[in-house]
């Protein structure tokens, strides 16, 4: 009775597994593995269900044919989903060799009745040792990283699963009552093994999710040409940077950056020549703020520095000017040589806004401030002086 409820509910769980391969198979991208594994323990139900229909009814040398056919097609399957799995081209020419030479000398030995049984047994359980122990090097040499652990549980199960192999029909031939305890432990071991695979492309699911959320919030939050923030992410940021601006003493600066002599250059160079300038001045703009400021790219040739823990009115002057230097200097790209220059407006928090709108609107009226009289300076926004007669510094 046991023998019959190992075969039926190992069986059953084999067939469940199976499915369970197939449909994550048809996800579109999914690692091939998925696929051979699927006709893998399929195979392996086969020939449980082939072994268990067969037992005592028929002739001894064609059960174990019949159930060694189907067994080897399942290590040959599982061991050619490792290779696709884990991207072993060599590994695939050795496999589908040795599953050749099974399966004529399987054959052979069945069609040859001179031949004693225990030959038939002897290359079942070599073959299927070898290729359980090419499962389990291969998982441990070649464990990609987004499957985490489970692969290196695949590679333990199948090298117990060797094991098995080799010390079944030696200990079936000793204690025949082991026969129904070593299908029960074949079964378990088999239903782990492939548990853990399973595993491994649901972890590789799990990757391409986290892979493809972390894109999705590097498109929403960050300029895709230079790097740095946008304004959708400038506005979350500057959040955090008003919490450290309520302590006392400490301010918070909006400096508003247009680039001056920028369209000449797109006009002249091409767009290409264009984003490459862009892309070295957002280098210049990391390079010359604090770790505590922020960077941010809001427009074509228009970005914003928000400088935070400021203590004293006058460190903005300095930040300003240190930007300006490094934004006037030409720029070298593939052998020519770019003049450019930058507007700056500045705007304090909380004296011109306690929003950043309403800061990068003072800041954006004061850069114009610059604009109107000689360009390339800077100017803190002063509400009360007109347009015409800002001063610029610098």
């Amino acid at each position: 009775m046991f023998f019959q409820i190992v075969h039926i509910s190992g069986t059953t769980v084999y067939c469940i597994c199976a499915i369970l391969l197939w449909w994550i198979n048809r996800v579109p991208r999914t690692n091939p593995g998925a696929g051979w594994w699927a006709g893998a323990i399929l195979a392996a139900a086969v020939s449980r269900a082939l072994l268990f229909a067969l037992d005592g009814a028929g002739d001894p040398r064609t059960v174990l044919f019949a159930y060694g056919l189907f067994s080897g097609l399942e290590k040959t399957l599982l061991a050619l989903g490792i290779v696709r799995f884990l991207k072993l081209p060599a590994g695939e020419r050795w496999v589908r060799t040795a599953a050749g030479l099974f399966g004529g000398g399987l054959v052979l030995a069945w069609l040859s009745p001179a031949l004693p049984l225990w030959t038939l047994r002897a290359a079942l359980a070599g073959f299927n040792l070898g290729m359980l122990a090419f499962v389990a090097i291969a998982c441990l040499r070649h464990c990609p990283a987004d499957t985490g652990p489970w692969l290196r549980v695949a590679a333990f199960f199948s090298g117990l699963l060797a094991l098995h192999w080799a010390t079944a029909f030696p200990l079936i031939e000793a204690f025949p009552g082991w026969r129904v305890t070593g299908l029960a432990l074949g079964t378990v071991l088999v239903l782990v093994q492939y548990l853990a695979l399973l595993a491994c492309v649901l972890r590789q699911f799990q990757q391409r999710l986290m892979d493809a959320e972390s894109k999705a919030l590097d498109l929403a939050y960050f300029d895709p040409l230079t790097g740095l923030n946008n304004k959708n992410y400038l506005s979350k940021l500057f959040e955090q940077a008003l919490v450290l601006a309520t302590r006392p003493h400490h301010l918070v600066a909006v400096c508003y950056i247009d680039l001056d002599n920028f369209k000449p250059i797109n006009d002249s160079a091409g767009h290409k020549a264009g984003d490459m300038v862009l892309q070295e001045v957002a280098q210049r703009l990391k390079s010359c703020i604090r770790s505590t400021d922020i960077s941010a790219r809001i427009g074509g040739d228009e970005f914003v520095v928000v400088a935070t823990q400021l203590e004293q009115p006058d460190q903005v002057e300095r930040i300003a000017s240190k930007l300006l230097e490094r934004l006037s200097a030409d720029i070298h790209i593939g052998g020519a040589t770019y003049p450019l220059g930058a507007s700056i407006g500045i705007s304090l928090y909380p004296q011109h806004g306690d929003t950043l709108s309403s800061l990068i609107d003072a800041a954006d009226t004061a850069m114009y401030q610059v604009k109107s009289t000689h360009k390339n300076g800077y100017a803190l926004y002063d509400q009360s002086e007109p347009p015409e007669r800002a001063a610029a510094a610098g």
